[in-house]
């Protein structure tokens, strides 16, 4: 069997080192990739900013509408004014102890200020101040400025609604501080003056019968 020659060995080796150039050249490449890939460094998401909410601020509490029962007289001095405000509404009587008279109703505003009606046009406007209520009515034809003050019981308004010997029977009081009354009682329709009231129960005797007046709220 014939060696192979010095040249084949030469050329063998060569293709051996050749080979392993591009071996290296390959490893290198990927190990180099590699590396680079390890030390890149990674994205972190930044995180999300908390929201702060912000609390509504409270809105203004609104003043309580007046509340009581306020009497008194005219400034001309000839009949009497009562109201009494409870819960936004009020109900008034106005009265001159003979032949002139009214109820009215209407509303009460938190600023005090008063719009009532009652039959036949009549009117009463005012508003409380303090514990007074400054105003006017508009009753039979007349226009009666007042100011009227707060008051405790027994002062306010009473009302009486019965039958009596077949006639029917309406009564209104205004009791003033101090006690004094001024009211009307109505028979079918006919008025005059009323008899005085017990304010401690609301006793009165009309026409021989005794009735019970109640104290008015609206």
């Amino acid at each position: 069997m014939k060696r192979p020659g010095p040249l084949l060995t030469l050329l063998a080796g060569l293709l051996l080192g050749l080979f392993m150039l591009s071996l290296n050249a390959t490893t290198g490449t990927k190990s180099a990739s590699s590396t680079y890939k390890e030390k890149s460094p990674g994205v972190t998401a930044s995180p999300t900013p908390s929201r702060t909410t912000t609390s509504p601020s409270p809105s203004p509490s609104r003043a309580a509408a007046p509340q009581g029962v306020y009497t008194g007289r005219t400034d001309d001095d000839s009949s009497a004014v009562a109201v009494s405000l409870r819960g936004g509404k009020a109900i008034a009587y106005f009265c001159d102890g003979h032949n002139i008279e009214s109820w009215l109703k209407g509303t009460v505003k938190d600023d005090g200020s008063l719009r009532l009606t009652g039959d036949h046009g009549a009117k009463l406007n005012g508003a409380v101040r303090g514990k007074q209520i400054r105003g006017a009515a508009e009753v039979g034809g007349g226009h009666y400025a007042f100011t009227i003050d707060k008051a405790k019981k027994p002062s306010g308004i009473y009302r009486a609604n019965s039958q009596v010997a077949g006639a029917r029977i309406a009564g209104g009081w205004i009791v003033l501080p101090g006690g004094k009354q001024v009211g009307i009682v109505t028979r079918d329709g006919a008025p005059s003056a009323a008899p005085a009231i017990d304010p401690e129960t609301g006793a009165v005797t009309v026409d021989g019968q005794r009735l019970t007046a109640q104290p008015v709220t609206p």
